[in-house]
């Protein structure tokens, strides 16, 4: 009696975020992660997998993480239950909530204070390409069909443009898999144009000045929420719950604020189905039915 009394006094003393959390469970249960493919596998890992057993140690439930091959694998292995969750990217979260009643938990705010990112179209700056007219005949790497970046953005692109069928319009359009690849892609002359997201873009410029000095931006996106857990809808509510609040408070934990270091965020923030009504306008101004939508790429 006397300890509860002492933890009660505690918490009334000590700043906002002491609250008595729910005890881990006496049987450890197990969530398997999925990550949508970026960057290069190993970058990948490198910053997942810290947050993974920072939240397997709060919770007690071990948090694995699996690479996916392709975007659109992450819709394949929740219809097949093999995922418990994923750390979504905008577009596979709005299919996959549409299909499957998959929910969101929370997304990190990055170290600019931003939680959202948009997708870029770009080209080399000695390619002579300034418009989508100069784009006919010419090699795009888009990046999945299941990408809002890599995929909804030059869908977009080519409508606004009046080009109704874009694979007729270009030599070779493509899948490269990942945001990295359609950089990397258009910086090596394996593409003339590529679309991917401005996060894994100055990302990798940040290690590689070539990026920026021989690649520009020819369109953006409109803001979109960046990468979230979001669980299966049959998740035990204790521990959907208990997840979100460790992702929230984290940035209040010296263990946690040196993941979140890491992990290149100053904190998770809540996020809600209604942060994804873009993607969903987006989709349905280029009159695609999220739940029909075939997201395996050609």
């Amino acid at each position: 009696m006397m300890r509860r009394l002492i933890l009660v006094s505690l918490c009334m003393i000590l700043p906002a975020g002491c609250v008595q959390k729910e005890p881990l469970p006496a049987k450890q249960e197990s969530l398997v992660i999925g990550l949508v493919p970026e960057q290069n596998i190993f970058r990948q890992l490198e910053r997942y997998e810290p947050l993974a057993q920072y939240l397997s140690g709060k919770t007690g439930a071990k948090m694995t993480l699996k690479i996916l091959p392709r975007y659109g694998t992450i819709i394949d292995n929740f219809k097949a239950q093999q995922l418990d969750g994923a750390f979504f990217g905008s577009f596979s979260y709005a299919l996959a909530h549409a299909r499957f009643g998959v929910e969101v938990l929370a997304r990190p705010m990055g170290l600019d204070n931003t939680s959202t990112y948009h997708g870029m179209i770009f080209v080399r700056k000695d390619s002579g390409i300034k418009t989508a007219r100069d784009m006919k005949g010419k090699r795009f790497a888009f990046v999945a069909k299941a990408t809002t970046a890599g995929y909804l953005l030059p869908l977009e692109y080519f409508h606004h443009s009046g080009i109704s069928n874009y694979k007729e319009y270009l030599k070779e359009a493509y899948f490269s898999g990942s945001h990295e690849n359609a950089i990397y892609d258009v910086l090596d002359y394996k593409a003339d144009i590529g679309a991917a997201k401005n996060t894994v873009f100055h990302r990798l410029a940040k290690d590689d000045p070539r990026i920026l000095k021989h690649l520009v931006v020819l369109e953006r996106s409109p803001e979109v929420p960046e990468n979230a857990l979001a669980l299966r809808k049959d998740i035990r509510e204790s521990l959907r719950n208990r997840l979100r609040e460790e992702l929230l408070d984290m940035h209040r934990d010296p263990e946690g604020q040196k993941v979140l270091e890491r992990f290149g965020a100053r904190r998770f923030i809540e996020t809600r189905n209604t942060d994804y009504d873009v993607v969903v306008q987006y989709a349905e101004h280029l009159r695609l039915n999220l739940a029909t939508y075939d997201y395996k790429n050609d």
